[in-house]
């Protein structure tokens, strides 16, 4: 288990970016934390990692923004206002593992057992600083 100290958005993006560089077809992210924890600042720096050229914003609402044209294609999704597995299995959730792109998915703990055991799991906290540690580990997801 590794964290980092991420002190601002700026830095989050940038961490965001260089991290995409180590991301393969298949890989799936696990994006745990609270609301404003700093997941999609995160993901906005993939996007642009995987050299993606739209603008990101968070799925709340739609549930998954698709990026295409980088290197690998970006499937983000957000599960905060998702109630069931089944409801997300209904949106497709099995296809995008099988599309060869990497999946960046916040909220992640809410339905763990639909996530492949090679999920990569990254929690984002607040701290009383208003910095954001991002703590990566292999370990099995929260509330499984």
């Amino acid at each position: 288990m590794s964290s980092i100290i991420l002190p601002n958005a700026e830095a989050t993006i940038a961490f965001g970016r260089e991290f995409a560089a180590k991301l393969g077809a298949g890989d799936v992210l696990g994006l745990c934390g609270d609301l404003g924890a700093g997941k999609t600042h995160f993901v906005k720096g993939l996007a642009a990692g995987l050299g993606a050229e739209a603008e990101v914003t968070s799925p709340t609402f739609t549930l998954i923004h698709e990026y295409p044209g980088g290197r690998l294609p970006l499937f983000h999704f957000d599960l905060y206002r998702l109630d069931s597995e089944d409801e997300l299995l209904r949106i497709g959730f099995d296809d995008y593992l099988d599309a060869g792109g990497v999946l960046a998915i916040e909220w992640a703990d809410k339905f763990p057992a639909l996530l492949p055991p090679h999920t990569r799991w990254l929690r984002f906290t607040h701290r009383s600083d208003d910095s954001r540690e991002m703590v990566d580990s292999t370990f099995v997801a929260p509330n499984e």
